[in-house]
C-alpha cells in the first residue's frame, strides 16, 4: 500500500466507524483513578473502572511503591533471566501461589502478555483448542500465536463442548487438547461452568486453561473463580491480572511448579521483555497481603455492586444475567448507546460505552464497574441520573 493508499484507507475506515457509532473517544484524566474522577475540569462519578477494590489509590500500596523506588529504583534493568529479577518478584511470585493455593506462580508484565505467554509455551500447531466463543480477545490472540487448531464453542454450552471435546479427542489428530474459558465474562459478567467443565476435561483428557482477570479478587473471598468453584487442583492454568482488582499493573500464571519451570524457559515474554518494575512488584505484594489477611473490600465491593444492580433494575434497564459486580446495561443499538453514555457524561456519570467489535453487533451497552470505594451517596446520585437520562432516551 503506498502513503496515498494508506491515508485513504485510514479516512475512510474512521469516517465509517463513526458514522456507525464505533469509534471511540479516549478521555485522559486529571486525576487518580478513583470513585470520583476529574475530565476537562469536570468530576464525574466513575463507573467505568476495574479499580474493583479501590486499591488503585490505596495509601498503603502508595507508601510501599514509593519505598521500593528508592531502595530498588524505577526499573528493573534487564529481563528475568539475566538480571532483572529482584528478590522483590520472587516474594511477589511465592505469595500470588500461596494466594492462589498452587504449587508456583510466575509474574508477566500484563495479564493480556500471559496468555500470549503461557498458551503458545504449550501448544503448538499439532495440538487443538476448545474454546468459548465470548473468551477475551487475549486470550484469542494467544490460541492464534500457538498455531494450534482453535475449535471454539458456544458460550457456556457445556452439551456443545462436550461434543466437540468427544470428537477431537476421538479423532486422533491431536497431541494434545486444551480448553480455555474466561473465569468471568467482563461483558455479561456472567461466570464460567467450571465444575462441568473440569468433569468434561477429565473425561476426555482436556488440559484446563481458566484465565481469571475478572474474579481475582473478587470471588472466592477474593482468591478467585477457580477457589469459588472449590478446584484449585483441578485447574492446570490459573491466569490473574495485577491490573484490576489487585489496582496495579501486570499479570501472573499460577499452577504446578513443573508448569511455571517450563514457562521461566520457553515463554517468550518472560524471555525477551523486561520485568516488572520495583515499585508495580512491591504495591502488588501489598495488595495481596491485604487480602489475603481480611476480606472487607470483597464484601464492600459486593455491597455495593448489589445494591447498584438492585437501583437499575427497578428502574427498567436490562442488565442482563450478570453473576458478577460488572452490571451492564444494554441499549442495543450503536447510536443509541453511544448517546446515552454521552448523556450521563454531561450529567455526572462516566459509563462508558461497550460496542462492536468489543461486544457483538446490536448488542451495545453501558458497562457499570461499582468498586468498594464508592459510597452510598455516589450510587444513588448515579441511579438518579440514569433514570433522568433513561427516560429522556426513552430506554426506560
Amino acid at each position: 500500500m503506498s502513503s496515498k493508499g494508506l491515508e485513504q484507507f485510514l479516512t475512510e475506515n474512521l469516517e465509517d466507524l463513526k458514522t456507525k457509532g464505533l469509534y471511540n473517544v479516549i478521555d485522559p484524566l486529571e486525576s487518580p483513578n478513583g470513585p470520583v474522577i476529574r475530565i476537562n475540569g469536570r468530576e464525574l462519578i466513575n463507573l467505568s473502572s476495574n479499580n474493583y477494590l479501590g486499591l488503585a489509590t490505596d495509601e498503603r500500596l502508595k507508601k510501599v511503591a514509593v519505598e521500593a523506588v528508592n531502595e530498588f529504583g524505577v526499573g528493573s534493568g534487564a529481563v528475568r533471566t539475566i538480571n532483572g529479577t529482584l528478590e522483590l518478584h520472587v516474594e511477589l511470585e511465592e505469595k500470588l501461589a500461596k494466594f492462589k493455593k498452587t504449587e508456583a506462580a510466575i509474574a508477566y508484565q500484563s495479564g493480556f502478555m500471559c496468555n500470549m505467554a503461557a498458551i503458545s509455551a504449550v501448544m503448538d500447531k499439532n495440538d487443538a483448542i476448545l474454546s468459548d466463543e465470548l473468551n477475551h480477545a487475549s486470550i484469542i490472540d494467544g490460541c492464534r500465536l500457538s498455531r494450534a487448531k482453535i475449535i471454539r464453542f458456544n458460550h457456556s454450552d457445556m452439551e456443545d463442548l462436550r461434543a466437540k471435546a468427544k470428537e477431537a479427542n476421538e479423532s486422533g489428530q491431536y497431541n494434545k487438547i486444551m480448553v480455555i474459558t474466561d473465569g468471568v465474562f467482563s461483558m455479561d459478567g456472567d461466570i464460567a461452568k467450571l465444575p462441568e467443565i473440569v468433569e468434561i476435561a477429565e473425561e476426555f483428557d482436556l488440559i484446563t486453561y481458566v484465565d481469571d482477570a475478572h474474579g481475582s479478587g473478587v470471588l472466592g473471598e477474593g482468591a478467585g473463580t477457580v477457589k469459588h468453584f472449590g478446584l484449585s487442583d483441578k485447574v492446570d492454568f490459573q491466569i490473574g491480572t495485577l491490573s484490576k482488582a489487585i489496582g496495579v499493573v501486570g499479570g501472573y500464571v499460577a499452577g504446578k511448579q513443573k508448569l511455571i519451570d517450563w514457562l521461566k524457559v520457553r515463554s517468550r515474554p518472560f524471555l525477551f521483555s523486561t520485568s516488572l518494575t520495583p515499585a508495580d512488584v512491591a504495591a502488588s505484594i501489598k495488595a495481596i497481603e491485604l487480602l489475603t489477611e481480611s476480606t472487607e473490600l470483597n464484601e464492600r465491593l459486593w455491597e455495593n455492586a448489589n445494591y447498584l444492580k438492585d437501583g437499575l433494575q427497578k428502574l427498567g434497564f436490562d442488565i442482563g444475567h450478570s453473576e458478577t459486580p460488572i452490571t451492564p446495561c444494554i441499549i442495543g443499538d450503536e447510536v443509541k448507546t453511544q448517546e446515552f453514555s454521552k448523556r450521563l457524561n454531561e450529567e455526572g456519570v462516566y459509563a462508558k460505552s461497550i460496542v462492536f467489535p468489543t461486544v457483538p453487533r446490536g448488542t451495545g451497552r453501558v458497562r457499570n464497574m461499582p468498586s468498594a470505594a464508592h459510597t452510598k451517596e455516589m450510587l444513588d446520585q448515579a441511579i438518579s441520573i440514569y433514570e433522568k437520562v433513561g427516560k429522556e432516551l426513552e430506554i426506560i
